[in-house]
């Protein structure tokens, strides 16, 4: 493992975020114009719960996984952090079963009396198998993560949306003659057929390294015993508080997953209409923010075992840069990427879904406001992650839930805003959490976040990426339509955001050198440059 290692596992875990997320987005279009903004709202409205109960496995624990791993590593403990490894898959293997349990067993009551969503009964039951699978794979990622090894994470979850995506589509399809309902459950069983082909990929990885982990652990320089409940012990202490402040967005749409459809019955709307507005918004809009938090993600996923590893062996120096060369990061790509949602909002929305009204685009501007926030946010969580501070992030998380869910409550009642409240109140609590965030780190690291460095020039390649975007699209679309105009920009955009990085020095040597092939980039920039 190398200090600076971390960009070139983000880049590979972000890439493979951007693949699942595209074929996700191709699962999202067909299956809209299958079962429609009605089966979007069944199949919508159970995510949020499977997915908080998913990240109790799949986001704290592996992180925590990978942590632990990493500053047993630092110390070449290559035994101490494989028996990590083997009691963390007993621990996680029976997080899952319990998950398991309340989905399925559940479904009835959660169903009716906390989602307010009866007829996304089925559509819970066919999600709840998967969480029997996503420990086991969790393990194995959060174990290679640590290891610097990002690969065999990026390609099963390659692989586990390949097969939601194929198999979600075809079980739709087949179910829907039979009604709305079970095509939406037909799809959420995706899910599942998806996990199977992730975890069967990561088996085979581990089977392949395992000669080389048995040659490590046997040439280990040193090893401290710690017996089972001692390592329990230490992991759930760190991976619950990781858990809760890893999940930021789930808990976001969880709280709108159990009050906008409830809120907009109490000011007047139908259900119907109320499932049909929390599907344009959760469904439709919210989908492509997948996209910069996918790679946002990948990036906090890659800096908690770097951070750790630093920490670990008191590198000051290399802590300070990597902090900083993560979170400008995030903001390199947090600040186009909201700037080019917001532009392209409602185009974006009529190219998808063009039956559908030019509100689900103003849906989409207000929730682009929130991507870089929760990018740096997401940078900031890893950072007091790596450093041993993971109470922080979840009390600062706790604080922004408050104030999201008063200011949903109070928007959502406002006329002229409807289901929009919902985007506002989750960009205020952004405001609240960055901030505390930024405070702590500020007072209890020694890292200094240059004004100009940080925010002018990222703020300056940005804007100029957006007026290009503009230009090129009200230019295109007179001639070729919306959807050939969308593509067009957003090429101009992003050559145009790469030129203008380079043109005002947003980035620098060492960041271009600590990406993939790296050397060979800075080449090339230096000769535009």
């Amino acid at each position: 493992m190398t200090k600076n290692s971390f960009l070139k596992g983000a880049f590979i875990l972000g890439m493979a975020g951007v693949v699942a997320n595209v074929l996700g987005a191709i699962f999202r279009i067909p299956l809209g114009r299958i079962i429609g903004a009605e089966g979007l709202g069944y199949y919508q409205a159970v995510f949020p719960i499977y997915i908080m109960l998913l990240n109790i496995s799949a986001a704290g624990f592996p992180t925590a996984i990978s942590q632990l791993v990493s500053s047993k590593i630092a110390l070449n403990d290559y035994k101490g952090a494989h028996n990590i490894f083997k009691t963390s898959f007993l621990v996680l293997f029976s997080v899952g079963f319990i998950s398991f349990l309340i989905l399925f067993f559940g479904a009835e009551y959660i169903v009716n009396n906390i989602l307010k969503s009866p007829k996304a009964y089925y559509s819970m039951k066919a999600t709840a198998p998967a969480l029997l699978l996503v420990p086991i794979m969790s393990t194995f990622r959060g174990y290679f993560q640590g290891r610097q090894d990002m690969t065999p994470t990026a390609v099963s979850q390659i692989m586990e949306q390949i097969g939601r995506v194929a198999i979600g589509i075809c079980l739709a399809l087949m179910f829907l003659p039979k009604g709305t309902e079970l095509a939406a459950a037909g799809a959420s069983f995706g899910a599942t057929t998806g996990v199977i082909l992730g975890t069967l990929y990561i088996l085979f990885v581990y089977i392949k390294k395992k000669s080389t982990i048995k040659e490590e652990i046997n040439n280990s320089k040193i090893y401290k015993k710690e017996t089972k409940s001692q390592i329990v012990k230490k992991l759930l202490s760190i991976a619950i508080p990781i858990t809760i402040g890893s999940t930021i967005l789930p808990i976001m749409n969880l709280i709108d997953s159990t009050m906008v459809i409830g809120r907009l019955q109490s000011v007047g709307y139908s259900y119907d209409k109320a499932n049909i507005l929390y599907g344009q918004l959760n469904g439709m809009a919210a989908s492509l923010i997948n996209f910069p938090y996918t790679i946002t993600t990948a990036l906090s996923m890659s800096m908690v075992p770097s951070i750790s590893y630093l920490h670990t062996i008191k590198d000051n120096e290399g802590l300070s840069n990597n902090i900083k060369i993560g979170v400008r990061v995030a903001l390199l790509i947090g600040l186009p990427a909201s700037f080019g949602l917001a532009i392209l909002s409602t185009p974006f929305m009529q190219m998808l879904y063009p039956n559908e009204p030019s509100s689900v685009g103003q849906m989409l501007l207000y929730l682009s406001m929130c991507v870089v926030l929760l990018g740096i946010i997401q940078a900031f969580t890893a950072i007091l992650q790596g450093i041993e501070k993971t109470h922080i992030p979840v009390i600062n998380l706790s604080i922004g839930a408050i104030f999201k869910v008063a200011f949903t409550y109070i928007l959502i009642a406002v006329p002229s805003l409807n289901v929009k409240g919902a985007p506002v109140g989750s960009l205020i609590s952004y405001i609240i959490i960055l901030i505390l965030n930024y405070r702590y780190i500020k007072k209890h690291i020694k890292v200094e976040f240059e004004i100009v460095y940080f925010i002018v020039k990222p703020l300056m390649s940005a804007s100029i990426m957006a007026i290009l975007v503009s230009i090129s699209y009200n230019i295109v679309v007179m001639f070729a339509g919306n959807a050939v105009a969308c593509l067009v920009s957003v090429v101009v955009g992003g050559i145009g955001y790469g030129l203008a990085l380079i043109k005002t020095n947003s980035i620098s040597k060492e960041e271009i050198l600590m990406m993939p092939k790296g050397e060979k980039l800075y080449k090339i920039v230096s000769k535009i440059s």
